[in-house]
């Protein structure tokens, strides 16, 4: 061994208290995110109607799923669907926010964006309403 040089054990292990470290790092910024995204969606939760329907429909369509045995590809579309229509609606929620306080009162402006938002989001329900039926009408 060179004179004055590390084993390669300890090289290796200080590499790998380094990885860990960091790794922990991330877990709890990970775990503090999420705990974020939670906050979130509970508050759009607690306080808009349509994503409470929303939701619901969501898992009344996801109990019929397991009830009827549906296969993987039809659970990944109405997994997709309903995932896609909830987004649209906390997205909606976002815009709705940002527009009351950067132009407070009733606009037409705020009031064709949140028009169309909503639009937005009627549009993705039709299609998830469609594809639901598409796959549980055969089963009845």
């Amino acid at each position: 061994m060179i004179r004055g040089a590390k084993p390669i054990s300890a090289i290796l292990f200080n590499n790998f208290q380094f990885l860990i470290s960091k790794i922990m790092f991330s877990l709890k910024k990970f775990s503090k995110s999420l705990k974020y995204a939670g906050k979130g969606i509970l508050l759009v939760f607690r306080e808009e109607q349509n994503f409470r329907l929303q939701a619901a429909a969501g898992a009344v369509v996801l109990f019929l799923a397991w009830y009827f045995h549906l296969p993987v590809w039809q659970w990944i579309v109405l997994i997709l669907v309903i995932s896609f229509v909830l987004v649209l609606e906390l997205i909606n929620s976002i815009f709705e926010r940002v527009i009351d306080i950067v132009k407070p009162g009733i606009d037409d402006y705020v009031r064709a964006i949140k028009d169309i938002m909503a639009g937005a989001v009627f549009i993705a329900s039709i299609v998830a309403l469609i594809v639901g039926i598409l796959i549980f009408a055969p089963l009845f």
